[in-house]
């Protein structure tokens, strides 16, 4: 059987003490449930001696019922001049009603002398004497050796008695920390091996810091040197730079190591964890984390994307479904026919002949060259592919548009668009107001068209940006307008572009695209039912892509 690795996750305490990251308690008990379905083993839920809302998180964790976690209160040893009995931080750790606790105590001497101002002898009876108070009231003590590789870098000795001493009081786990994550993975491996021969008896943990930026690196040697017990948060984050990031950190040691850290089943449910957390934190997701990722598992280079779709472990180090990602294939002016054929053969095109491949990738070529961007317009991508293949696609022909915005006294802004367009043979003028041209404009069009395609009743234009393409030019810039519709309800989703040194040309390229699209799909929805545009739960915010087995 594979060596079995404690997991101890503190996003919901280290985690919250990174930049822009505040969670409210309902956010905290929301995620200790998905990580208690997952199987971390320890969930540090704060520090109850801190903060009211730490303390209703506590109160409120009494109540839940957890299938596997264990809920755990953090705080630190005792103050000097206290008595284990009497310090109001280790009586808010009983108060907290959980089963282990984990306190933090000093390993270097320079935070002994300057930062608590106490002996070096003070800070060994404070360690000891915490941890035998709280082991006597039935805790389960992992002990935070705080600052322990500087700390054993300047003092070996000194270091080894701190944990020694918690050792003797009765900690489960001693915890070695990278606190100020400036220790190397050399380093890390090293003094582990060290300390597991001086202290044999105990788990060793290891907690990183990223500042460095081998905080993942810093855990996994610390495993391959005795350790068994890793501390992080989902997604890496936390105060400074971050922590070691469990997903990563996981995904290596079980899947690279052979370490046992979760089921299967579980593992396959990581990438999901992964965005949920980020949800959660309101954070955007850094596509390029490695296993959850979205980018993880995506090929865009022509030459990589008919390799792998041969032998997917010609550029993928595992399969994507183990950690519940999967594959993409991109779409760009890298792509080659194997691009375009994966993806044309997923939107259900047929591209009879290489010739039709060929035209396909010199036109994304071309297009691109001007400052079109495809990867995140798949509505674009696929007008774009019909087109080629000779489908009529255009639905309706602008005759003219006229935008007019105004600025009254009071700071208060409106814009009006008129539109004619021709549907076949009919002409249709309409006129537009909102709040901006483009909004204007949208309203018009839909207005004009309304009467031939009554179901744009349910078309909602739902987000517009625009990137300026050539900065040097000032206000005759090119710009790049992507726009996202999605219909009443919200569940389908499409992205279109536009490109133009006019910003309402752009603009009008991509609002059309997108109504375009619309319409040619409802006609295919009510020819086939099980046609959909895709879903705003299918990667919509990078929908060029192909979804592989």
């Amino acid at each position: 059987m594979n060596e079995r690795i404690e997991l101890f996750d503190t996003t919901l305490r280290d985690g919250t003490q990174g930049e822009h990251v505040t969670l409210s308690v309902n956010d905290k008990i929301r995620i200790a449930h998905r990580l208690d379905q997952f199987g971390i083993d320890v969930i540090e839920g704060g520090w109850p001696g801190s903060n009211p809302k730490d303390q209703e998180f506590f109160e409120r964790a009494c109540q839940e019922n957890w299938t596997h976690v264990n809920i755990c209160a953090f705080g630190s040893t005792r103050r000097a001049h206290h008595t284990s009995q009497e310090d109001p931080n280790l009586s808010a750790l009983l108060d907290a009603n959980t089963d282990t606790v984990s306190i933090f105590g000093k390993s270097w001497l320079l935070h002994v002398k300057k930062a608590l101002n106490v002996t070096p002898e003070d800070n060994l009876a404070m360690i000891s004497g915490s941890i035998e108070w709280l082991v006597e009231n039935q805790r389960r003590v992992i002990y935070d050796a705080e600052h322990f590789f500087d700390g054993y870098k300047d003092d070996p000795s000194y270091a080894i008695q701190t944990l020694r001493a918690a050792a003797h009081a009765g900690a489960s786990v001693l915890v070695l920390c990278d606190t100020n994550g400036g220790s190397m993975p050399s380093e890390i491996r090293e003094i582990t091996e060290q300390i597991s021969l001086v202290i044999d008896d105990l788990r060793i943990g290891i907690h990183a810091h990223n500042d460095s930026g081998v905080a993942t690196a810093n855990s996994i040697a610390a495993v391959e040197a005795g350790a068994r017990h890793v501390q992080g948060t989902i997604n890496g984050i936390g105060e400074r730079t971050g922590n070691a990031d469990l997903c990563t950190v996981i995904a290596c040691l079980q899947n690279k190591l052979g370490y046992d850290c979760v089921s299967e089943e579980q593992l396959a449910t990581l990438s999901d964890l992964s965005a949920f957390v980020y949800e959660i934190c309101n954070m955007l997701p850094i596509d390029r984390a490695p296993f959850v990722g979205r980018s993880a598992f995506a090929h865009k280079g022509g030459i990589h994307v008919s390799a792998v779709m041969k032998i997917p472990r010609a550029y993928e180090h595992i399969e994507p479904e183990v950690v519940g990602n999967k594959r993409r294939v991109l779409v760009s002016d890298l792509s080659g026919q194997s691009n375009v054929r994966y993806k044309a053969e997923e939107l259900g095109i047929s591209l009879n002949g290489r010739e039709e491949a060929r035209r396909a990738v010199q036109r994304i070529k071309e297009l691109e060259h001007l400052g079109y961007e495809f990867q995140g317009a798949e509505a674009s991508f696929e007008l774009l592919l019909r087109t080629i293949k000779g489908e009529d696609t255009e639905m309706f022909r602008l005759d003219r548009l006229r935008v007019y915005s105004e600025q009254d006294e009071n700071g208060s802004e409106w814009s009006e668009a008129t539109v004619a367009v021709f549907v076949g043979d009919h002409r249709e003028l309409a006129v537009g107001e909102g709040v901006g041209p483009v909004d204007a404009l949208s309203r018009a069009l839909n207005r004009a068209l309304y009467r031939f395609y009554p179901r744009l009743g349910d078309l909602r234009l739902a987000d517009y940006k625009v990137r300026v393409l050539t900065p040097e030019k000032a206000t005759a810039a090119s710009v790049r307008v992507l726009i996202e519709h999605h219909d009443i309800h919200g569940e389908d989703i499409w992205h279109t572009v536009g490109v133009s040194p006019n910003i309402l040309d752009a603009s009008w390229q991509a609002l059309t695209d997108g109504v375009r699209y619309y319409l040619l799909r409802t006609v295919h929805r009510a020819q086939n039912p099980n046609i959909h545009i895709r879903s705003s739960t299918e990667d919509s915010t990078d929908p060029i892509e192909l979804s592989l087995s």
